[in-house]
């Protein structure tokens, strides 16, 4: 049974590495880019976030200092 588990897990990392090679990769630029991309919406969608949170933090604090 021993054998039987190191064999499958043996293919299983054979099969992977195989597959691995056939994955076309990005080049540096492209990753950099891509990385760019990423940040950028993340920033954008955190300000406006963060603008909506103040704004009804206010609204909140206005109705309930009643």
């Amino acid at each position: 049974m021993a054998k039987q588990k190191k064999t499958v897990s043996g293919n299983f990392i054979s099969d992977v590495r195989a597959e691995l090679k056939k994955v076309t990769w990005p080049t540096r630029q492209q990753t950099i880019k891509l990385t760019l991309v990423v940040l950028l919406i993340s920033l954008i969608i955190g300000l406006y976030l963060g603008i909506i949170d103040v704004l009804l933090t206010h609204i909140l604090e206005g109705i309930t200092s009643y």
